[in-house]
């Protein structure tokens, strides 16, 4: 079978994901499952040069059980200053396909050593370890789109109990769709989102819901999150008078900061890394 035909096997069954809106009711949302498939189809999960990168500033981590959804604890991964300086500015992050894996809890650390506190989600239960595998964790979370906005409901909800003082999130290719989703379900309780290259959301009734500026990464290279659908995000928060903010670097490719993966583009993840940093010192008080 050729990697054509194994993509659309894969994707078979899942022509339409589900996204819900303010008001309960579902419209649909594009389907990236393949797209990301074919991104990633020849990557291992290993970590890549960014989340080697050493923190700053020397920080601890550690597992922690940030919510109970259906009975079951969810547990994330918590790294923040070593100090013992208490923080209020935190952070939420969020997987890409392959999980909470090493890669995901090295680049948590990395922006701990930024100064914040922050708690790495986790929406899948579980790690993948192939790109067929991952795909399926993919479509299952975008399949439950009302039990992942709860996940991220709650590990906001855990920050604040915490003590932060204002949340901002980031995630990196389903992460970073479902970093744009929490703020929708954060709506005035977040301050900052950012998103490396996830899929837009352009329903106006769903980005009604949301409140903070965002700051999107994209590659011009991406042929998995077409820039043409990018545009039509931007200019759908616009006229709901959202403060956006999108960087595209042209020369870049799918995946190009992933804390996971080979795809790592130093010179853009690093200009990109520089930016969401400068955008959570402005927005995270």
């Amino acid at each position: 079978m050729n990697a054509s035909a194994h993509t659309a096997r894969l994707a078979a069954g899942v022509a339409l994901l589900f996204s819900v809106t303010a008001a309960g009711a579902q419209t649909t949302q594009p389907d990236y499952a393949a797209a990301m498939h074919r991104e990633h189809m020849n990557e291992t999960p290993t970590a890549s040069a960014g989340a080697r990168i050493a923190p700053r500033l020397d920080v601890v981590g550690e597992t922690v059980t940030y919510a109970t959804i259906n009975g079951k604890a969810i547990k994330g991964f918590l790294a923040k200053p070593a100090a013992g300086a208490k923080t209020g500015k935190a952070i939420i992050m969020v997987h890409e396909w392959w999980g909470l894996n090493e890669g995901i809890q090295a680049m948590a650390k990395r922006y701990a050593g930024e100064g914040y506190t922050v708690l790495a989600v986790d929406l899948f239960g579980s790690v993948a370890t192939t790109p067929d595998a991952a795909m399926k964790l993919y479509q299952a979370g975008m399949a439950d789109i009302a039990g992942g906005e709860k996940n991220l409901g709650e590990a906001i909800t855990y920050l604040k109990k915490a003590g932060a003082t204002s949340v901002g999130s980031v995630g990196y290719c389903y992460g970073g769709h479902w970093s744009l989703r929490t703020g929708l379900v954060g709506g005035a309780n977040l301050d900052a989102v950012v998103m490396y290259y996830g899929a837009p959301i352009t329903d106006p009734a769903q980005l009604a819901r949301l409140k903070a500026p965002v700051l999107g990464l994209f590659g011009g290279k991406d042929t998995g999150i077409p820039l043409d659908s990018v545009r039509a995000m931007e200019a759908a928060m616009k006229r709901g008078g959202r403060k956006v903010t999108i960087n595209v670097y042209e020369n870049a490719n799918h995946a190009f900061a992933n804390p996971t993966g080979q795809a790592y583009d130093k010179a853009a993840a690093e200009d990109a890394f520089a930016k969401t940093v400068g955008f959570f010192k402005a927005n995270l008080k």
